[in-house]
């Protein structure tokens, strides 16, 4: 073997990460192969690689016995003796059997080895690199798509965006920078394959995460998230110190933070909820921007009633029921709206026992920033 493949293992070592060890082992046992398979011979054979001056030599180990019955495996304690009186009956002897045309077998199995394992041990840096970046957002470039998947590219890897999970808002070109959420990372036979979403309640979460110092470090923690991607989404947040206001947090001046997300989604509305352990608040709050009179709580089977003004139903339901679903979504509660007028004629509204939920002022937001919802007609 030439000091050239030698060389070359010690640039693969510093580039790729790979230790020469694990080559040499690796063409070792590749020779050996190719020796049995090139030459008809047992399986009784080392190769012996010098590291120092590139030289590769083939042994044969034979076993020392009285009676020879297998010469490819045995050799008699006579012929043994002949090479090192100090052998004895059971002892393995090593015969070099070099051939003189092995060179050029030696070479091309290297080659391959060597390549087969450059091959795997970039698969397996790619995997150990991703696999830990489950649930997380990258930044990635559009390379191409097909009637399944959007190829986007990671790096050294290109992530697969499924047809489900892209965005119905958004149409992707070649080029494009997009932020995706790492769903999924597999590792498959022809090496890790990586899934991404744009749909992905996560994807939110985490824009959020980038966009607010205070949900980054801990000060601010999102509770919930409720997305209908490209459309609307709602996201519940929660500060344990009482001077901090997570909504306005996230909000931030004059809207810039949520902006800055909503850009990133095309368009998509978000609507900032502040979560509590109460579910009356929870819930009441969770249907914002409609306003709401009364909420009924059902423990036992997770349920709510709630009565909004007869002028806020609409609002409150949403769009094909849009906001409600979010809401319980949002809450994991079941959640039942009535009108105020249909409330009293049910004798659901006003309850005798209860008083009315507090009315809560709320900070006055830019019309067009697209926290808050217009009123469905």
């Amino acid at each position: 073997m030439s000091t050239q493949i030698l060389d070359a293992l010690t640039v693969l070592e510093k580039e790729k990460g790979i230790a020469r060890d694990v080559i040499i082992e690796a063409i070792e046992a590749a020779l050996v192969s190719a020796y049995k398979r090139n030459f008809n011979q047992a399986q009784n054979v080392r190769v012996d690689l010098n590291l120092e001056n590139g030289s590769m030599r083939v042994f044969a180990r034979k076993e020392v016995v009285d009676e020879v019955f297998d010469s490819r495996l045995e050799i008699s304690i006579e012929e043994a003796a002949s090479i090192n009186p100090s052998y004895e009956v059971g002892d393995v002897v090593e015969i070099e059997v070099t051939p003189k045309d092995f060179g050029r077998i030696a070479a091309q199995t290297a080659k391959q080895v060597v390549t087969q394992r450059v091959r795997e041990a970039e698969r397996g840096i790619i995997y150990s690199e991703f696999v830990d970046r489950e649930e997380d957002i990258m930044t990635g470039i559009v390379q191409r798509q097909d009637s399944r998947f959007i190829y986007v590219a990671l790096g050294k890897i290109e992530a697969l965006l499924p047809v489900s999970e892209q965005m119905p808002n958004e149409t992707y070109k070649p080029h494009d920078r997009i932020k995706v959420f790492i769903t999924k990372v597999e590792k498959t036979t022809k090496g890790p394959q990586i899934f991404v979403s744009r749909t992905h309640p996560g994807l939110l979460k985490r824009l959020f995460e980038i966009e607010v110092p205070e949900i980054f470090d801990g000060t601010v923690e999102i509770k919930s998230v409720a997305r209908e991607a490209g459309d609307r989404s709602k996201i519940s947040v929660y500060a344990e110190n009482e001077e901090v206001d997570p909504v306005g947090a996230c909000v931030g001046t004059k809207g810039a933070r949520v902006q800055a997300i909503v850009n990133e989604l095309k368009g998509e509305k978000i609507d900032i909820v502040q979560w509590s352990e109460d579910p009356v608040t929870f819930v009441a709050n969770s249907l914002s921007p409609a306003k709401v009179l009364d909420v009924q709580v059902n423990e036992a089977e997770k349920s709510t009633r709630v009565v909004v003004p007869d002028y806020q139903l609409s609002l409150a339901i949403g769009k094909r029921g849009q906001n409600a679903r979010l809401a319980a979504k949002l809450t994991s509660w079941k959640i039942d709206i009535k009108s105020e007028t249909d409330a009293r004629e049910l004798g659901l509204y006003p309850r005798s026992e209860g008083a009315l939920l507090p009315e809560v002022d709320e900070p006055e937001l830019d019309d067009d920033l697209n926290i808050h919802f217009d009123e469905e007609e």
